[in-house]
């Protein structure tokens, strides 16, 4: 029986040989392998393949519970794992990583259905929006929530004038003229009350 480490490496060798400039194709690490099917976008998946340490003296693990995989249904999910693990079972002892990739080519048709591959779609239009109200709803709610922050934010003016008292308003009424500006002089120093506060020059 040959060890399993020599069989992964020589498998490895063709794998990288066989699959070179094939963009569906990725190495992860030296054990764990992708291949995405299909046209990017709703119809497609991502299958990944992890060799275990007695690979391939034993099926290696399939993993389709990637992010890409996110619109997949778990009756597609359950359909690919199924074909896989026949296909393998008649492979066990040789390189089969090669050969799972290619058989699922030829089933895509009926795996890639608007029904296999739309599963997520809802659930990522009901998230973060389970209170959020319909267009015409939001366009309503929206007029009356400017409405009510209009009359918040005129509220909070008419408080912030009405922390004035009278004698505080006439007082800086005083300072300005009508068009708001300070009356000229209005920074001068009064000279007699300078000099009767510090004295006059001496002689």
């Amino acid at each position: 029986m040959s060890d399993p480490k020599e069989m992964q490496t020589d498998e490895r060798e063709a794998l990288i040989s066989i699959y070179e400039g094939d963009s569906a194709f990725k190495q992860v690490n030296s054990e764990t392998y992708q291949y995405k099917y299909g046209e990017e976008g709703n119809k497609s998946f991502l299958l990944e393949i992890c060799w275990t340490e007695k690979y391939p003296e034993e099926l290696p693990t399939f993993n389709l519970e990637t992010f890409y995989n996110r619109n997949l249904s778990r009756t597609a999910k359950d359909s690919i794992l199924t074909i896989l693990r026949e296909e393998g079972e008649q492979w066990i002892g040789c390189g089969m990583t090669y050969t799972l990739f290619e058989c699922l080519k030829d089933k895509l048709d009926e795996l890639l259905t608007d029904e296999n591959c739309n599963a997520g779609e809802g659930q990522q239009v009901v998230i973060g929006t389970a209170n959020t109200p319909l267009d015409g709803d939001a366009a309503n709610n929206s007029d009356s929530e400017e409405d009510e922050s209009g009359d918040a934010r005129g509220a909070r003016r008419e408080q912030k004038r009405e922390q004035l008292t009278k004698a505080q308003k006439r007082k800086q009424w005083d300072r300005v003229d009508s068009k708001g500006n300070r009356q000229r002089g209005w920074n001068w120093v009064d000279i007699v009350k300078h000099l009767s506060q510090t004295g006059g020059k001496p002689e």
